[in-house]
């Protein structure tokens, strides 16, 4: 066994493969750290977005929930978390992907006035 060790060519072919799997794994932490940036860059622009909150419709049966790591969670009458997704606000209009595939949109007509799915939804 120490013969083969002694060898400068397998001596050389275990140091090529150790910086290898180290180049491998730096590269994988690199996208890891940069996944992880992004989404804390995301979550702190919607903490910071000034529609994060609950809207609630007059008659209080409908309530949104939009929370500031870009998900909403959505209650209807005695059925809470009846719809639950993420969503997205570009300007005054909102994009929503429900988790079962279900897509719909709204608009901000100001800043405490949501319509949404001929809805009007009001700050809370």
């Amino acid at each position: 066994m120490r013969r083969i060790f002694k060898s400068s060519v397998l001596q050389f072919f275990t140091a090529v493969t150790l910086a290898g799997v180290a180049s491998i794994s730096s590269a994988a932490d690199t996208v890891n750290d940069r996944e992880t940036q992004q989404q804390q860059t995301s979550e702190n622009t919607m903490q910071q977005h000034p529609y994060v909150g609950m809207w609630v419709t007059d008659d209080g049966r409908v309530r949104h929930e939009l929370l500031p790591n870009g998900r909403y969670d959505e209650a209807r009458g005695s059925r809470e978390s009846a719809y639950r997704g993420r969503y997205e606000v570009t300007g005054s209009h909102i994009e929503y992907w429900d988790d079962t595939g279900f897509t719909a949109d709204g608009d901000f007509v100001d800043g405490n006035t949501l319509h949404h799915g001929g809805m009007v939804l009001r700050r809370k």
